[in-house]
């Protein structure tokens, strides 16, 4: 059996030589008055949405609805498979308890000229758990009808079986070396009962909490008993980006060294123009890579004390000049990593730059800059330049499936830090 998963293995190396396709990005705010969203382990707004089956483990729901008259929101979960598509189970099959649970707390804005209703809620609540292990789709809808969705939010339900160890290295194909990043991990199934690891192991990468470029679909490159290796030099390749650009909005009286000016009633606040920073050498400097936070230097409570104002972005092209039949797109937690209308920067003729205005609650922000072919949304260039010492992290996600299970068990999570976790560059 060991000489047999070998064989297996090497002989289908040859179909692993091409770069996969993306996850299916499960995020996404569906309603123009919803800002805001934040979905994370409690107490840690840097943190994905994890819970441990059958834990005390809780995670933090917020978001703001700009209209300021009370609603009935409700949320219910989606099991899903590895790849967010939904599993053909009924909800009682996955969910103990209420299928729909409303979201019974809510503030009105204090402080803040701006005026909205805060929500928010602890996940899982005592009388709605998830009973399976995988991956969620939290959906908050209104008046408890799941037509009027308002947004979804990915949350990980983990059942540990098993241990990852892994580590960050340079690629070997020259045009990689010093920009991109390889993730190699070896996966112990040990107490495991599989007959055919490559088809009931799946595994998914994801650099810095992000949906939109996480890699999966990838077969092993040896098995060995109960340990899985993914070491294949062409897979789980990621470019190493640079540290992100960085936005301090804790504070609209004492504007900070990003900003240029603020209009009398610090409605309006217009950011120092970006430019292009691909030939500009690297620098390390922390970063909350591509995330933001909600804090505020003035309240006690950011979540409904926070002001919000129209955040005007200026980017400056080297020629002054639209780019040739490619679209401008901010990227970040800020627009969801979405490439939509919120997200797209506009070229204005008269000034010579592009431009977009979002609407954004006091924290600190960290973003960057994404060129889209009109033609090929596929093909995207990174304006901040891609370097192989860039800090990221990574997460690596284990589902395991029986040949009698319906749905993908999420069964390791593993995180992996560019730089503390590398030799020679740990500070």
């Amino acid at each position: 059996m060991h000489i047999f998963k070998l064989i297996t293995a090497a002989s289908v190396l040859l179909l692993m030589q091409q770069v996969l396709p993306a996850q299916t990005n499960p995020e996404g705010v569906y309603d123009p008055n919803i800002h805001s969203v934040r979905f994370h382990t409690y107490g840690d707004q840097e943190s994905m949405a994890i819970y441990k089956l059958n834990s005390a483990d809780r995670v933090e729901l917020h978001f703001d609805d700009m209209e300021t008259r009370v609603k009935s929101y409700y949320y219910t979960y989606q099991l899903c498979d590895y790849n967010w598509q939904p599993v053909n189970l009924s909800p009682f099959d996955f969910i103990k308890g209420f299928t729909q649970q409303r979201i019974t707390g809510y503030r009105f804005s204090s402080i803040a000229y701006t005026r909205y209703i805060h929500y928010q809620a602890i996940l899982p609540e005592a009388n709605s758990l998830p009973i399976r292990s995988g991956n969620y789709l939290v959906k908050v809808f209104l008046d408890g009808d799941t037509t009027k969705l308002v947004f979804t939010k990915a949350l990980l339900v983990l059942d540990s079986k098993a241990s990852v160890s892994a580590q960050v290295v340079q690629p070997f194909t020259p045009d990689r070396y010093n920009t991109h990043q390889h993730i190699k991990f070896t996966v112990n199934i040990d107490g495991i009962n599989t007959s055919n690891a490559s088809q009931q192991i799946k595994v998914v990468v994801l650099q810095n909490n992000r949906w939109d470029n996480a890699q999966g679909n990838v077969l092993p490159t040896f098995i060995r008993n109960n340990s899985i290796e993914y070491s294949n030099e062409n897979t789980f390749v990621f470019p190493g980006g640079k540290e992100w650009r960085w936005l301090d909005l804790r504070s609209f009286r004492l504007l900070s060294e990003r900003v240029d000016s603020a209009n009398a009633k610090r409605t309006d606040i217009y950011v120092k123009p970006d430019i292009d920073r691909s030939g500009q050498r690297y620098a390390y400097y922390a970063d909350l890579d591509g995330g933001y936070l909600v804090t505020t230097y003035e309240s006690i409570n950011p979540y409904w004390q926070g002001d919000y104002a129209n955040i005007h972005f200026k980017y400056v092209t080297p020629t002054q000049t639209p780019y040739a039949d490619k679209d401008l797109y901010l990227i970040g937690q800020l627009t969801g990593y979405q490439l939509n209308e919120n997200s797209k920067m506009h070229f204005n003729i008269e000034k010579g730059i592009y431009e977009n205005t979002l609407n954004l609650k006091q924290g600190y922000y960290s973003y960057g800059y994404t060129l889209v072919d009109k033609n090929d949304v596929s093909k995207r260039t990174d304006l901040d330049g891609n370097y192989w010492e860039t800090e990221n992290n990574y997460t690596i996600l284990v589902y395991y499936k029986s040949f009698t299970d319906q749905s993908d068990q999420l069964i390791g999570v593993a995180k992996i830090n560019t730089r503390s976790d590398r030799p020679g560059f740990s500070f």
